[in-house]
């Protein structure tokens, strides 16, 4: 499995080499490169088949990489703070950009955490960045999240989520714990990005399942009336993951919009 190589880790610290695991699927050099960026207890592996699938239908090349703290990437540095999607937005994401696609146009498609990231992003009007998909993101903290997380950490604690030792290995725990206790802490409650949605300026699709256990269509209301000129589309019999639960449709929605672009 490749590598990324980069001189610092994900809060800059300038003696500390930041390791990113990426994979990349063919398509047409010419087209956009879309860019997987997955949910909170995610890597590449989790996504499934859904790249290959998005690229068949697009033509478009992809690249997907797991974050730092994920996969087979560097473990976690440090505890997470306030401001942790920012960092992978803002620091790990272009870094990562430039070192795998330099000079390439691309789209971003998140989901959840890797939607979240993508606004952020986005917010920052890279001059590449020609689209920006997200399913199921947060803009901010509700409740229907933090009960759906008290669920999961049931579930956990009685062993249920082991499976995800197949992905994240001896990071495993640091990874559930990470997600879990960030979102469930006092001082992430007032976590809140919709101050920067209005400067996003790229054509944005915004996705989410009715049924979704860790947002209400609230997250996607707050989007979609915000960012100039972008979509939202709620996906019936669907949960957290659009792109698993209901793929071909929800591939035909992002092909569909990438077509436009």
């Amino acid at each position: 499995m490749p590598f990324l190589d980069l001189p610092f880790d994900l809060h800059l610290h300038p003696d500390r080499t930041l390791r990113i695991r990426y994979e990349r699927i063919e398509g047409d050099p010419a087209k956009p490169v879309l860019v997987f960026l997955h949910e909170g207890l995610g890597c590449v592996e989790m996504w499934k088949r859904f790249p290959q699938a998005l690229c068949a239908a697009t033509g478009c090349e992809a690249l997907l990489y797991d974050r730092q703290g994920y996969g087979q990437s560097t473990p976690f540095a440090r505890a997470r703070t306030v401001h942790y999607l920012h960092a992978y937005a803002l620091d790990e994401l272009p870094a990562v950009l430039a070192a795998a696609i330099p000079e390439r146009d691309y789209v971003i498609v998140g989901h959840s955490d890797g939607g979240s990231i993508g606004l952020i992003h986005a917010g920052e009007r890279p001059e590449r960045l020609r689209g920006l998909v997200t399913m199921a993101a947060h803009v901010s903290v509700e409740d229907e999240a933090l009960q759906g997380i008290v669920v999961a950490q049931q579930a956990w604690d009685e062993g249920k989520l082991a499976g995800l030792a197949k992905y994240h290995g001896e990071k495993t725990e640091a990874v559930f714990r990470a997600w879990a206790e960030t979102w469930r802490s006092d001082w992430f409650r007032s976590w809140n990005i919709e101050y920067l949605l209005p400067s996003i300026v790229c054509p944005t699709l915004v996705l989410q399942g009715v049924q979704d256990q860790y947002g209400t269509p609230a997250q996607v209301d707050a989007i979609v009336r915000r960012v100039p000129g972008s979509r939202g589309r709620m996906i019936d019999d669907c949960a957290h993951s659009p792109h698993l639960e209901q793929a071909d449709g929800v591939a035909a929605l992002i092909g569909e919009f990438v077509g436009t672009l």
